[in-house]
């Protein structure tokens, strides 16, 4: 799947055991589209929190706010202002953007750079940017072009001032964005004293309390396949946020060899390893969804050497010859039902 509106890095592969059905008692619930994709948020009201109305009005207007700060298939959005101007150049940007690069930032220097959100040149380069491109295999030669001009190395963030020094490097924010939306949305919610909740944007969720009657809120993991939706594991995670990413719906095939959307930026191919889903629980899904993208291209050994090394919560699912098999970190075990 594309998100037309710039969001294409994580595969929606979280099911809702119940975030898309009809509203419970004592539950109220509101969907609607953001970022090329949907959202399912429901709460447990209180006295004093606003209508259904006014708060879906209130999400809607911080959602269109993060697509126009963000979003690569908007011309005029401040990033792709940013990926327009001249290097050297310093350019002020919104807090949620300056908030979203320190974070990329930090967990591209934590991962060794695996994760790298300058590597949308590579992206575009594959097809799976907002400027698709036949499926075809690009030459090595093109191949490392445009590995030249991708590095985090070449991206400044001071303050609220957000500078580049070389003039092609190109931001894209899709490993991480939309676990923001996640946060912004259920910062609101808390804004307005609702302590119980879940929202979901796309596949990526932060849950809080729970459902009336003490009932946790449980969330289903999708099984790895293309062909048809079906459940892996069900975990309950607490006041947590949850974010997966998966090679398995967002690829195309040549000569028999499978060319995921998600680019290894070390080598400027895509991942070719047998891990294809990895579920990351985190207290802010903004980072849930870069770590779950880049132990994905890390793949298992590695990924689950660096989760128990780093005290994360992983849920990593490979391909087997026999079907698929299930690996957790010791901190995610808790969340297992």
């Amino acid at each position: 799947m594309k998100f037309k509106l710039g969001f294409t890095g994580l595969i929606l592969s979280l099911l809702l055991l119940s975030a898309c059905q009809p509203a419970t008692e004592g539950v109220v619930a509101i969907e609607g589209k953001t970022m090329g994709t949907t959202y399912h948020i429901k709460w447990v009201p209180t006295d004093n929190s606003p209508s259904v109305t006014a708060m879906q009005t209130e999400i809607d207007q911080a959602l269109v706010k993060v697509n126009k700060e963000m979003s690569t298939y908007d011309p005029n959005s401040e990033l792709s202002v940013f990926n327009q101007s001249p290097a050297g150049e310093a350019m002020t940007v919104s807090d949620g953007t300056a908030t979203v690069i320190k974070e990329a930032k930090r967990l591209g220097e934590l991962t060794g750079g695996v994760l790298d959100v300058t590597v949308g040149p590579l992206v575009n380069l594959w097809g799976f940017g907002p400027q698709a491109r036949p499926e075809t295999i690009p030459a090595p030669d093109v191949i490392a072009e445009a590995k030249s001009r991708t590095g985090l190395k070449y991206l400044r963030i001071d303050g609220n001032q957000l500078s580049k020094s070389h003039e092609d490097l190109y931001v894209d924010l899709s490993t991480i964005a939309k676990g923001y939306g996640v946060d912004v949305v259920a910062d609101i919610l808390h804004a307005h004293g609702v302590e119980s909740y879940l929202v979901e944007i796309g596949g990526e969720m932060r849950l809080a309390g729970t459902k009336p009657g003490a009932v946790e809120w449980r969330v289903a993991v999708e099984k790895p396949v293309s062909s048809e939706r079906s459940v892996a594991q069900i975990i309950g995670v607490g006041n947590n946020a949850v974010a997966t990413s998966g090679d398995y719906r967002n690829y195309f095939e040549q000569d028999g060899i499978r060319y995921s959307h998600i680019i290894d930026p070390t080598t400027g191919y895509p991942i070719q390893h047998n891990l294809v889903s990895v579920t990351v629980v985190h207290p802010s899904c903004m980072t849930a969804d870069g770590l779950a993208t880049a132990i994905d291209v890390m793949g298992y050994e590695k990924g689950l050497a660096f989760a128990e090394k780093n005290n994360l919560a992983v849920l990593l699912i490979t391909r087997e010859n026999d079907g698929f098999k299930s690996y957790t970190s010791k901190q995610f075990e808790p969340y297992l039902r």
